[in-house]
């Protein structure tokens, strides 16, 4: 297993993934937004799969 991936955001770039979610974007952009918000929160990849 390597090494984990951890992202962190400033609260204007949480912000603006945050606005992607409700934007008119295809789902795949909504999906990626979600799940770099979700690491920068500290969730890890196993639970972001799994949400």
């Amino acid at each position: 297993m390597g090494a984990r991936l951890r992202v962190f955001l400033t609260c204007e770039q949480d912000k603006t993934l945050l606005n992607l979610r409700s934007g008119d974007v295809p789902q795949k952009v909504k999906d990626r937004a979600e799940a770099i918000r979700l690491n920068a929160h500290g969730w890890y990849v196993e639970k972001i799969a799994a949400h």
